[in-house]
Parts: C-alpha cells; structure tokens; sequence
C-alpha cells in the first residue's frame, strides 16, 4: 500500500507570503544549477526537521526574505499592492510567471548558495550585499547598439576607404571589434564605392584600404574577402565552381522574398540586373525576426558548400542555401550577393588590380621586414612580386597566409612553383614576316617551332603517378582529355619520376596520320569524357618543359629546357610528338619553313631565343617569342580576340536576329573595353542565329560605366562583356568614332577595323584576355601604310 508523504517544499511556497514570491528569486537557486547528478537530502528542505547547531538553507532564505521585506518600508507590506504586483502584467524587468519559476526550484535547490548563507547570515556579508545587488541592470547604463546603427555607421564612413593608403587608418572605418567577423555590408558597400569610380589608381586605393581594414581588425578573414573579391569560390584548376544558373536564382529569389518566379524573371528584363531585382525585392519585405547579419566568411563558406554540392536533390539543396543568405541579406547585400552567385560581379576593376592591391596592403602592414635597399619604389615593387607570384602559385590559401606571416619581401621564398597548380602560359607576340624576325633576333640564337591549331595545354605527372591537364586559363581539363592521362606515363623514360609539360592538343587522323583542324577538336565533349565514346583522336605535341623530378625549370634558358624534353620522352607518331622545328637565321629556310608548317595544317611559326633573355616568363606576352601566321602577309598581320558589347538589330533576311554587333578590345591600365569596330560579315545564317540567341541572355539596359564608345554610336542593346571572339581585318586605321588605343596613337582618336569577319569563337579566353588596347596599337604601329593614308571616315562596314 503506498504512503501518502508530505512535500515539505510545497507546502513551503504555498505558505509564503506574497512578498516572497516577487522579491526572493534572487535568492533561489539558478535554472542551471537545478539539475545536477549529486542528490540532494530531503531533510534540508523540510522547515520542521530537527534543527541542528547550523542554521539550514531554508532559515537562510527566510532571513534574506525577511531583511529585505523590513527595507522597503511599509508601503511595500500592503496586502493589495502585494496582490497586485502578481496579478498585474510583469514588467520587462520581471519574471512574468514567479510560480512557475518557484516550482522549477523546487527539484534540486543551488548547494553552493545555501551553504554561503548559512555560513555569512551576518548583516554585512558579502553573501547579504551580493544579494541584495541581484537586480535587473539599468538599461540606460548599457547601450546596447543595434544591427541598423552599425550599418548605418558603416554607410557613414565607408567613403574614408577613397583616401589616399598614406593618409588612411583602419580605424577610421572598421565598426566591429578585433577578431570580430568581417560583416559582408563591409564588403558590398567598398564594392559599390567601386562601382562609381572610372579611375584605376582611385579604385586600386579603394581595394588597398578596404583589404588593409580586414588585416588590422580579422586578419582570418582576409583569404574569404580576397576570393569574394575575385568573384572565385577556388583556385580556377580546383573545377570547383557555383554550378547555378539563372533559373535556380530566379526560384530562389522568389521564394526567398514570397515572389512568383514570374514576376521576378519580369523585373529581371526590366532591370537587366538580377542583383538589383534582388535588392528591389529585399527592400520592400518586411520580417517578424531578422536573421543574424551576414559576414564575409558566412557567404564564402555557403558559396564553397554550394559548389561542392552534388547528385541527387543537388539543385534543390543549392537554392534552399541561396534562399537562406538571401534572407539575411540587407542594404546592398542582396544586389552584389547575386552578383557573386553570377559570377557577373564586373563593377569595374580585374584581378590585376586585386593582386596589386593586396601587394600595396602588405607593404603598409609590413612587420616583418623592410623593402630591400634597393627597392626604390616599395608599393610598385610589392604589387609587381604578389602578381608575378600569382602566375606560378594562382592559390590565395597559400599567397594570402604567407603574405601575414612572412610578408611581401619573403613571398618568392615561401611561395614556388608547384606540380598540381598550373602557372600562367607565356605568350608570343605577333610580327609581319620572316624579315622582321631576322631584323629583331639578329646576333641572337633562335628556333622556329610549328605553331599548331590546337588546345594549349600544360601535363602535370606527379611523383604519385597521378596526371593532371589544366588550360590556358588554368582550368582543369584532365576530364576532358582522359586518353591522354591514360597514356603519358608510356612516353616518359624510367627515369622520369615527375614534369609538367607544355604542350598542345591537336585533333589528329592516325590513319592518315595528319592534323585535323580546331573545329574537329571543338566538337569533342568538355567534361566527364569516357575513353570508349572518344571519336577525335589528339596527338600531344609538346613544346617546353617546365619541372622535371622536383627542380622547377623556369628560370632555365631554353636551350637547357630543350634538352631536358628531348632527353626525357619518346616520340610516338600520332600520340606524343615534340614540336617540328628548325634552328636557322636564314631567311629563306625560314620562308619554306613556313610554307610547310602550313601545309601541314598549322597556324604558323612561333620564334624563340634559344640562350639569352630566354627564360620562362608565366603569364607575360614577350617580346622573346614572335608569332607569324599564315594570314599574316594578307592582312594585319594577326587575328584580335575582342568582345562583343553591343548590338544592332537585323533587317530583311536577319530581321529576328542581331544584324551587327559593337566590338572591343580590352585596355589593361585602365581596365575598361574599348570600342573598335562593327561587325557584320563573316557569319553563316546558322551562326548568326547562334550569336543572336547565346548574347539575348546576356543583355543588359544601359552600357556599363567601364565601356568606352562615341556618342555617335547608337546600338539597339547592350551586353555583358562575357564571350569572346577572334576577329581578322584588312587593315588598323585611325577612327574619329572608335575609342581603341585613344591617347596611344593619337591623342584624341582611337583605332579601328577595316572588313572585320568573324573567324571563331574563342571558348579559352575571358573578355580580360581579349587583345590590349596595347597590342592592337603595336599592330597599327607596325602597319606598312602610315596613319595619313589610313584614316577612317567614321562608317563601318
């Protein structure tokens, strides 16, 4: 039969006394100290157990009750105030449900404090003066500063980031602690600063000083802020990439901002910018709870989880994480958060700039060591180093690290040349013809090599015997090409325990044994390649080497490289072949050369010096390699890579389509596209339909603040700059109306085309990578025709 027992502690709250349950919770244990393992003796909770020579918790509590019941006086002992104070609503600073509270303490009481109390009962305890101090703090003692504040002090200050670097202090624009989160505001709001700048040296203080605020107060955030920068999630040769299209924005957004995806993808051809659909939408929502603030690292981390996301639900996975940041996003953080997810961020400054801004930031932050003696100018030298840098070791994991621990000075030591990371290709620049090549590389030893119409490539072999093939932008390509990573191994002697080839990829018939043109090789498929439905066969025709069993190659003339390739692989026709060249300065061996590097379905000739000045150069167009087409002596004496910025709309048989598009070529100074002629010829209806339907996605309502154009040119849309395309000509002249070199040829005009055509779409280049304001005045420059003969009268063809 159960036994009905007593609870000596309920039966304790019942007969307390109002005053008790609104002014002795201070006194009762914590919520956090109910619940521990060690129990707790019933008998100290019971009022009417024996009493011993120490007081028990319970005559402790009743004294502190009684004490501070006596100090409020006898307004407080009132029965109707007492009653009031618990049936009346609590106020902020009070617990709204005093019973429930007594009920939680009724389980496990705090130890510690009981036997305080029972040891200092006295009036001036510390116990009794803690106690009587456990109040609510006074809220107008603390200020307690709100999301928005912040962010509006943020906005106040952000324009202290156009200050020159010398004038400039961190401190004047961070508003978080040290070692605080870097807020993605920070970032989005330097980002628009950018956005209204046109001039390099302003915007480059800007990206300096915004780069040189994350190093003083979060250094641990620098690494995130430089990829977000870049509009990069991983070094290009990870593959790692967003993998989102416009659509999965589009749904995310929509959901995100309780929207139909209808009338989103309406504003969104509205505004041509999805980011500021986004900013729109954002702006005019309004939330019961506000999600916590955005940082830098937040997005860059979601960004990285994106991208890595994968098989099955993958697509929904990536937009639930899109339509978390969007939700949290505020301000201008929705417009550059799309963006990023675009990789469309284009607000008018490149990675040059980046790295160059990063090299000037670790000068100013420099710690470590001073700039050698004989550095005369330290920022040009520190931006010159992190970028020459970047061409061997393109990962920010590793320069940015190095960078805070070892600074700029120390970079070449800490950061090398690697296998597994590609370095940047060197480059040829064009010449006319057989006699300027002798005229340049007289006195001088030098080779011309079959310049082959193929896929750049650089094979890295590892000493694990993995391989990998990456572009000549960097990307990964090994699951492009599997049949050539399945083979390489068999063409390098035993010796050979490790290499990284410079080569290129040729589509090749092995039953005729001849070279195939590029087109052939562009219908092969570009990712996940499987062996067994391969139906253009490459041969690799290799051309330099640059590392082999562990010693980088790079700073060797090409005379050593030379015979290290030759000594370390073996030829099979059709699979692995060096480069045909010939070692002459002959003029007329040069000439049939030529000709049969041309018969054999090559390009043309690339020339280079052997032993002097012949170093390998990453990443550097060089005046130590010349490149001689075939096309040469028929036209300008080389193709331009340009991008199409704009369009005009088609009449008769190309009504529905684009009839003529507006091209640039990019200036590297002041990072912006130049216009440089119109172009309409060149194109089967096919490949206008083509153009026409890939650049309709592409258009934008209004010309970025980075292209350069006359008003007299006055096309139907604009474009984002994002396809790039090879271009032949008649001839350069100079143009009232085109802005391509202005200021390089002449003063206040620029240069164009004469009969542009379109030859092929360069898939392998970035609008970045389009041919230089530079190159295309070279070009003019080594024109036969001077510029008096060869002046545009303003129309195009």
């Amino acid at each position: 039969m159960l036994k009905s027992r007593p609870c000596h502690f309920l039966r304790f709250t019942c007969l307390l006394p109002p005053l008790f349950l609104s002014s002795s919770l201070a006194f009762l244990p914590s919520k956090s100290s109910l619940f521990r393992s060690k129990p707790l003796s019933l008998s100290s909770l019971n009022p009417y157990s024996n009493m011993s020579s120490r007081p028990s918790a319970f005559d402790a509590l009743m004294s502190n009750a009684r004490r501070l019941a006596a100090k409020k006086g006898p307004s407080s002992s009132s029965p109707t105030k007492k009653r009031k104070s618990i049936d009346s609503s609590p106020s902020p600073t009070q617990n709204p449900n005093p019973n429930k509270t007594l009920n939680s303490t009724e389980v496990k009481p705090d130890h510690e404090n009981a036997s305080n109390a029972i040891e200092k009962p006295g009036k001036d305890s510390p116990k009794s003066k803690l106690d009587e101090t456990q109040k609510p703090p006074d809220s107008k003692k603390i200020k307690v500063v709100s999301v928005s504040e912040k962010n509006a002090k943020l906005k106040g200050k952000i324009e202290l980031l156009k200050k020159k670097p010398a004038d400039f202090d961190p401190k004047m624009v961070a508003c978080w602690e040290k070692g605080e989160r870097v807020p993605f505001l920070f970032l989005c709001l330097a980002f628009d600063l950018i956005s209204s700048e046109t001039g390099r040296i302003v915007i480059t203080d800007i990206v300096c000083n915004m780069l040189r605020t994350v190093i003083d107060t979060t250094p641990d955030d620098l690494v995130a802020t430089v990829y977000l920068a870049a509009n990069k999630v991983a070094p290009a040769h990870d593959g790692l990439e967003l993998g989102i299209g416009d659509a999965s924005i589009i749904k995310a957004l929509a959901e995100a901002c309780g929207r139909t995806e209808s009338q989103v993808k309406s504003q969104y051809k509205e505004k041509g910018d999805l980011g500021l659909v986004a900013q729109a939408s954002r702006s005019s929502q309004s939330m019961m709870r506000k999600p916590d603030p955005l940082t830098v690292v937040k997005v860059f981390d979601t960004f990285r989880l994106i991208a890595k996301e994968s098989g099955k639900d993958s697509q929904e996975k990536k937009k639930n994480r899109i339509k978390a940041l969007i939700v949290a996003a505020t301000d201008c953080e929705p417009q550059y958060l799309i963006r990023l997810l675009q990789t469309k961020l284009r607000i008018g400054f490149s990675e040059q700039t980046l790295l160059a801004a990063l090299g000037q930031a670790a000068v100013y932050n420099e710690q470590h060591s001073k700039p050698p003696l004989n550095v005369q100018s330290p920022l040009e030298e520190a931006a010159k180093i992190v970028k020459q840098i970047f061409s061997i070791l393109p990962v920010y994991d590793k320069i940015v690290p190095a960078l805070l621990t070892g600074g700029v000075w120390d970079l070449p030591k800490t950061c090398n040349f690697t296998p597994g990371v590609p370095v940047g290709p060197m480059l040829a620049k064009p010449t006319k013809g057989v006699a300027e090549i002798i005229n340049k590389f007289q006195d001088m030893d030098f080779v011309c090599e079959y310049k082959y119409d193929g896929e750049r490539a650089q094979i890295h072999f590892m000493e694990n015997g993995s391989v990998e093939i990456y572009s000549r932008n960097a990307e990964w390509n090994t699951g492009k090409f599997p049949d050539v990573v399945a083979a390489i191994s068999r063409f390098k002697k035993s010796s050979v325990k490790s290499f990284v080839l410079d080569c290129e990829l040729v589509a090749y018939d092995r039953f005729q044994r001849k070279i195939l043109p590029f087109q052939i090789l562009s219908t092969r498929a570009r990712k996940n390649v499987v062996v067994s439905d391969i139906k253009v066969d490459v041969c690799v025709f290799a051309f330099d080497i640059l590392y082999l069993n562990g010693q980088p190659l790079l700073q060797e003339q090409l005379k050593v490289r030379k015979e290290r390739l030759y000594e370390s692989f073996e030829e099979e026709a059709g699979f692995f072949q060096f480069a045909t060249a010939l070692t002459s300065n002959d003029l007329e061996e040069i000439q049939a050369f030529l000709n049969s590097a041309v018969s054999s379905s090559c390009e043309g000739l690339i020339i280079k010096t052997l032993d002097r000045d012949a170093t390998y150069e990453p990443s550097k167009r060089s005046l130590n390699w010349l490149k001689l087409k075939k096309d040469y002596m028929e036209s300008i004496g080389d193709t331009l890579d340009l991008v199409p910025i704009a369009a005009f709309h088609g009449r008769g048989k190309r009504t529905g389509f684009y009839g003529a598009f507006l091209l640039a070529c990019y200036d590297d100074s002041n990072e912006e596209f130049q216009s440089i002629c119109k172009i309409g010829t060149g194109f089967t209806e096919a490949e206008l339909e083509e153009r026409s339907t890939s650049l309709r996605s592409k258009v934008i309502p209004e010309p970025k603040s980075y292209y350069r154009y006359s008003e007299m040119i006055k096309p139907d849309v604009w474009f984002e700059a994002t396809e790039v395309w090879e271009v032949k000509a008649a001839d350069l002249t100079i143009s009232p109306v085109h802005r391509a070199s202005i200021g390089i040829v002449d003063p206040d005009k620029g240069i164009s085309l004469r009969f542009p055509r379109l030859v092929r779409i360069r898939e392998d280049k970035t609008p970045e990578q389009a041919s230089s304001s530079e190159q295309v005045a070279e070009m003019y420059n080594a024109q036969k025709h001077n510029q008096t003969n060869n002046e545009d009268d303003g129309d195009d063809d």
